[in-house]
């Protein structure tokens, strides 16, 4: 219990100085890996929200397979959450459901919601991703929480993603590991395709194996 305190106060922290950024893109910081020699070459807005180009490639993934149901967990100050909600507004249908469990950040992410001109296609809430209920299918979901629980979440979403629908893990670098390794895991039983994306923190993305054609 002690160790997910001083995470939620980190939060806190990386909240501030992202507010103090006000919105500017920074250079990635992130340790080079075998993968990733370079991670000077992306950007980000802060250390905990995805690189800008996962951002860039997440609303792209949205504009191209025209998810009806998005499932984030994670969502911090709701910056993915936004770039997901940009590309269902590009779509004209959809919608996203996001979880934030910090309740001082889920307030953040809320009112940055309210001010984006998005909302109409977001459900954001302030639960845990482990018990957070979500009717229907899902199509694409982006799984960006905390690292020691992705593997748990993924397995209770996974019977409700639909055979040909997206699964990214964000946060699976070689160095970061504990997320990298849960995909692999999965992927070793039989769950999941896994493709390791060599960006600075690491991007898994997959579909799993159970009824598809």
């Amino acid at each position: 219990m002690q160790f997910y305190k001083k995470k939620l106060k980190q939060e806190h922290k990386i909240m501030r100085q992202a507010e103090l950024a006000n919105g500017a893109l920074l250079q990635e910081y992130h340790r080079p890996t075998p993968e990733c020699p370079n991670p000077e070459r992306w950007s980000m807005y802060d250390s905990m929200t995805a690189e800008a180009e996962v951002l860039e490639f997440l609303r792209t993934l949205i504009t191209t397979i025209k998810p009806n149901l998005v499932v984030e967990t994670g969502s911090f100050l709701a910056v993915s959450t936004l770039w997901i909600a940009e590309g269902l507004k590009r779509n004209g249908f959809g919608r996203i459901v996001s979880c934030e469990f910090d309740p001082v950040v889920y307030a953040r992410a809320r009112e940055n919601v309210a001010n984006s001109g998005l909302a109409d296609w977001i459900d954001l809430r302030n639960e845990s991703s482990l018990e957070m209920q979500v009717d229907g299918c899902i199509d694409f979901l982006f799984s960006d929480s905390d690292p020691p629980i992705r593997e748990q979440e993924v397995r209770r979403f996974l019977p409700q993603i639909k055979p040909h629908g997206i699964l990214l893990m964000h946060d699976a670098s070689s160095h970061l590991k504990v997320v990298r390794d849960a995909a692999l895991k999965m992927e070793a039983e039989g769950l999941l395709s896994v493709v390791l994306l060599p960006t600075p923190r690491g991007l898994v993305i997959a579909q799993k194996r159970a009824g598809r054609q």
